[in-house]
């Protein structure tokens, strides 16, 4: 997709975890380890853009986990409050702010997007430091987290 605003898009990262695993993918374009994810389109909402890129990038239904605020009534709907949220630099102009979510699949099973990806595999937490290229600190801290909490 292209960026929605020539300063700053809002992203989304879903770190998907299943028997103790997490799931990562080696994105082609940047060449590193991530999480599955994307950008937030402008027709839909967090945890709309969260199901769709993890449905495209990986095969998976997913239930987010997270609170979502008794909050909803008549002109607002309450969203699951994302574990963490990051501002990251994609260039010398541009910048994402992740809004990133920990999730468990329901239905599905993995399947490499070969436009987007070179590879898509399942990781302990013993594995990722041995993942080249390397995993950035920030996506390994994740990752980590999202082991913790529903591993």
């Amino acid at each position: 997709m292209v960026h929605i605003h020539e300063k700053i898009d809002f992203t989304v990262a879903i770190f998907v975890v299943h028997d103790g695993k997490v799931l990562v993918i080696h994105h082609k374009k940047l060449d590193r380890w991530l999480p599955l994810g994307g950008h937030i389109e402008l027709d839909e909402d967090p945890e709309q853009a969260a199901l769709r890129e993890t449905k495209e990038e990986s095969g998976f239904d997913v239930e987010l986990i997270g609170e979502r605020p008794p909050t909803t009534g008549s002109g607002t709907r309450a969203l699951i409050r994302p574990r963490f949220l990051d501002i990251h630099r994609i260039s010398e102009t541009h910048e994402h702010i992740g809004i990133i979510y920990f999730a468990r699949p329901k239905a599905g099973q993995a399947t490499l997007a070969p436009a987007e990806h070179h590879a898509i595999r399942w990781c302990g937490a013993s594995e990722l430091d041995d993942l080249q290229p390397a995993m950035s600190d920030a996506v390994k801290y994740y990752c980590h987290a999202a082991l913790i909490e529903l591993g």
